[in-house]
């Protein structure tokens, strides 16, 4: 074999090896510049953090960093419901040296965050979305492998407190079917307009109920933001208009739910006697609401605590900003469709 030859198989094999070097590198966690005596920084992005859940995940995600001191910093940002401030604050963020963004996204259009989650990406900081977001903006950032949503099954929380109806339909239809034409007459509350919380929550509650043989009639359905104020006034003037036609309430939260029962204290119903009792299911387990259950003034919620959502955003969130896998030494699995973990609901009642 001539020396040309053995050159040139000499450089075609280190080009192979140099090829082979860099695509198995560009399929791994990068490894983080992070020291074990300094705290992880973690970036927080609220969409809304006076939201009544969402200030008590604040909370928890507060003692875990006292529980972890010297761990883990969390800052927090709020963005009260407005994308571009969002936006803004993350942008802002990257230049100052957080290890994991942990970003609850308000608008359902890609193109509001596209710019903005690129941008996170090519500083390879790794993300966690929470809740989870529409399909579009998980399959825009689905190809980074620094990604996790971490969030519950809005599915299973629709039909969960579908359920909660169906239960005291059955119990107590006489009651609640004040016309008697066998129908449920209901008011839904919806929280915010183009999210899959209140799609999926409004499409499988009443699909719970429908399922089990009870047919249902919309009076109204006010889109509340997933605010109490809000749904306190919707529910003052829909009583006005319908009265003793309203049979249930369905909120896609327990914020909303509190203020249609507080609205209907207002003209006499929902004081802890059954005859005079209209049911108001809510979603979150907030401690305003299992009390309200307690005394009788609501009939139910389904519960994903938010101690339990911290513990799982911050267990995930120091995989990742360790460059280690996302569930390792976790109870967590991911979902079948991608790298989604779903925490799951359960049911609080009287």
């Amino acid at each position: 074999m001539s020396v040309l030859k053995k050159i040139i198989i000499f450089i075609i094999l280190a080009l192979l090896i140099i090829t082979s070097l860099d695509t198995s590198t560009k399929n791994v966690y990068a490894i983080p510049n992070l020291s074990k005596n300094t705290p992880v920084k973690i970036a927080v992005f609220f969409d809304n953090s006076s939201a009544m859940y969402i200030s008590l995940l604040k909370q928890n995600l507060e003692r875990i960093e006292k529980e972890n001191e010297g761990k883990v910093k969390f800052t927090f940002f709020d963005a009260n419901d407005n994308q571009s401030k969002q936006n803004e604050s993350i942008e802002k963020a990257l230049s100052q040296d957080f290890n994991l963004f942990i970003i609850s996204i308000i608008s359902s259009n890609l193109n509001d965050v596209e710019s903005t989650l690129r941008k996170v990406m090519e500083k390879n900081i790794p993300i966690i979305l929470n809740p989870d977001p529409v399909q579009d903006i998980i399959n825009f950032v689905r190809p980074y492998k620094r990604f996790v949503v971490v969030g519950a099954d809005f599915e299973q929380s629709g039909t969960m407190e579908g359920n909660i109806l169906v239960n005291e339909w059955k119990s107590n239809k006489i009651a609640i079917d004040k016309n008697h034409d066998d129908v449920l007459q209901y008011i839904m509350l919806k929280g915010r307009i183009g999210s899959p919380l209140t799609s999926l929550r409004t499409k499988y509650s009443i699909l719970a109920i429908n399922d089990a043989g009870i047919k249902t009639e919309e009076l109204a359905s006010p889109s509340c933001e997933w605010v109490e104020d809000c749904a306190r006034g919707a529910v003052e003037s829909l009583f006005l208009k319908y009265g003793d036609k309203i049979e249930a309430i369905v909120s896609t939260n327990d914020a909303m739910a509190i203020g249609a029962v507080e609205a209907l204290q207002k003209y006499g119903y929902n004081k802890g006697g059954k005859s005079k009792t209209i049911p108001v299911v809510g979603i979150d387990g907030m401690p305003a609401a299992k009390d309200f259950i307690k005394k009788g003034f609501m009939s139910g919620t389904v519960v994903v605590e938010p101690s339990d959502l911290a513990e799982a955003l911050y267990s995930i969130g120091m995989n990742l900003a360790y460059g280690r896998q996302p569930l390792e030494n976790t109870k967590y699995k991911f979902e079948e469709n991608g790298p989604i973990v779903h925490l799951k609901y359960k049911e609080f009642v009287e």
